[in-house]
């Protein structure tokens, strides 16, 4: 490619990404309040159970982090495809997550805060997992395409923050108003499917030298 052709397509990947990156964060943080709500009814609101929630929301993304980047590493020619199926799968998690968390709580309601945690922490961590690996894997796809790498994934990822931001204010403040929290949550996993979509359609199927 000429000097203007790659300047271009950096200019076009970054700016499909910034729009991607606000949409998973988005779409991230609806999951979690959303998840977060409806396990209130088991736990209660109050510290300890706010505290477990997002410890274990947390630890899926972290470990979901740490692992991304090791697999784009050990399949560098389909990093695409694999980031697609992720955000599907967490689409298609979203789609049933109301209905497998209710009736995980209903069929726990006897049990201790241990075994309540330990299967609460056996449903989340997968998909949160896969919410974790995903940024690793796309950034780790683009670094092969976008110069001054450095400056580009801090705007990347200051998007995927601010789109997590308004996902946990609209989920509060705009969308509880007029949803059903199970409503909510086929939003979200609308957004990945989308982003699933996208990305594929985009890169899937492209060569870049």
């Amino acid at each position: 490619m000429s000097g203007n052709s790659l300047a271009q397509l950096e200019k076009d990947m970054l700016a499909n990404l910034v729009g991607l990156f606000f949409i998973s964060g988005f779409s991230a943080l609806i999951y979690q309040v959303c998840w977060q709500r409806l396990l209130f009814t088991s736990f209660g609101i109050d510290l300890t159970s706010i505290t477990i929630i997002i410890s274990i929301f947390m630890l899926g993304l972290g470990i979901g982090a740490f692992f991304g980047g090791r697999i784009a590493d050990r399949y560098p020619q389909k990093i695409i495809l694999v980031f697609c199926a992720i955000e599907f799968l967490i689409g298609m998690f979203g789609f049933i997550s109301y209905y497998a968390i209710y009736t995980l709580q209903e069929l726990m309601v006897q049990s201790s805060l241990f075994m309540l945690t330990f299967w609460i922490f056996a449903l989340l961590i997968i998909p949160t997992f896969m919410m974790g690996s995903t940024l690793p894997l796309l950034t780790t796809f683009f670094n092969t395409y976008i110069g001054n790498i450095g400056e580009s994934i801090g705007s990347l990822y200051f998007y995927n923050t601010l789109g997590a931001a308004l996902g946990a204010l609209a989920t509060g403040f705009i969308l509880f108003n007029y949803l059903t929290i199970s409503q909510t949550l086929m939003i979200a996993a609308c957004l990945n499917i989308f982003i699933a979509m996208i990305i594929f359609i985009l890169y899937g199927r492209k060569k870049y030298e």
